[in-house]
């Protein structure tokens, strides 16, 4: 009696996994900043709201380095500049099928940036400037946020893991 032997993971399957962790702590701390969002709608305080900001940052394995602003913010940049300068060409170089989506995801990245310092303005100012109109558009920067990230990590996903899982290693 012969036993089958189970498929091989494709290569670069551990490139896709480590992927999709990262975009899963994003998921859930976004989760966590839609909530936030909510509260501050509803007039948390501003000691309530830097509370929550304060959990985000020491939670998680990633947010007890602790920095000083919203670690939320700063990872996503990270994790986004890091994809600019090494994945992204490197999916370029590997695929050229992929050009057009890289150029979107690209273009993304460049919005959420955008929208991710307003978020961080918006909250530094929340402490001092306890104004409704300042609360409506920490409110609005937040989810639009949610919706932007959530489409990009979706986008990124669909269209590059069939390329990652080919590579051995990530690009250097």
């Amino acid at each position: 009696m012969s036993r089958a032997r189970a498929p091989r993971p494709a290569p670069g399957e551990h490139l896709v996994e480590e992927l999709r962790w990262i975009h899963g702590v994003l998921r859930r701390d976004l989760n966590q900043l839609r909530k936030l969002a909510d509260q501050i709608g509803r007039g948390a305080s501003p000691d309530r709201v830097r509370s929550t900001v304060r959990s985000l940052q020491t939670r998680g394995p990633l947010w007890q380095l602790r920095t000083n602003c919203l670690s939320y913010c700063r990872l996503v940049h990270s994790h986004h500049g890091n994809e600019d300068v090494r994945l992204f060409p490197a999916l370029r170089r590997s695929n050229p099928a992929l050009v057009p989506a890289v150029k979107r995801l690209e273009a993304d990245h460049r919005r959420i940036s955008d929208l991710l310092d307003q978020v961080e303005a918006l909250a530094d100012l929340l402490g001092g400037d306890d104004r409704p109109e300042t609360r409506k558009r920490l409110v609005v920067a937040l989810q639009a946020v949610g919706a932007e990230l959530l489409a990009h990590l979706d986008l990124e996903e669909q269209t590059i893991i069939p390329t990652l899982r080919q590579w051995r290693d990530w690009p250097r």
